[in-house]
């Protein structure tokens, strides 16, 4: 499968949200086919170089997106929100001519099992529910499952401050508690 590709210093777990501006030619172009067409991009992390400008050096495991929501945003750029799907294996890339990076992908069937949280994880349970009451907006309509360890933990480790790089280990780990152990340590230097 070949997908449009968009880098970023940020990851997006199946099942969230993430808000865009859009303002570089090549993702108005990529937004546009999207829409048109009705298909998804993927959402992959920066391993190194920046977002805007020439292609970056990317992380190959990333999220399979679609754009859930647009709007014209009061500074004259598009705005979207990026519904997370599926993760998905990037196999290799290029560079179009415009400049946007084209991979091909495969989709992942592996999906974290739900699983219950304990009872020392309620102060990750509390803090996100807070976060996403502050945040409002697109987490409005976010589906909520705070009983359940993968959707917490992945929610904590898209909105926190952490480093990219740190966001993409969460990602990449396939067990929910030891990512909520691993946010937990965070939370504790923090």
């Amino acid at each position: 499968m070949r997908l449009p590709l968009f880098p970023l210093h940020s990851v997006l777990f199946p099942g969230g949200l993430l808000p865009l501006r859009i303002f570089e030619t090549r993702y108005l172009d990529m937004v546009r086919d999207c829409l048109r067409s009705d298909t998804g991009f993927a959402i992959c992390a920066i391993e190194s170089g920046q977002e805007v400008g020439p292609a970056p050096n990317i992380h190959r495991l990333g999220t399979l997106a679609r754009i859930a929501d647009w709007n014209q945003r009061d500074d004259g750029l598009l705005g979207i929100v990026a519904q997370g799907e599926q993760r998905l294996r990037i196999i290799d890339y290029a560079v179009a001519a415009n400049g946007l990076l084209i991979g091909e992908v495969e989709l992942l069937d592996i999906a974290e099992p739900t699983q219950p949280i304990p009872g020392n994880y309620a102060r990750l349970q509390d803090l996100l529910q807070r976060m996403l009451e502050q945040l409002g907006g697109p987490y409005s309509s976010l589906a909520t499952a705070y009983d359940d360890a993968g959707w917490v933990g992945a929610r904590l480790s898209e909105l926190l401050p952490l480093p990219s790089a740190r966001k993409q280990e969460l990602f990449e780990m396939d067990d929910p508690l030891r990512r909520l152990d691993e946010l937990l340590a965070f939370l504790s230097r923090a």
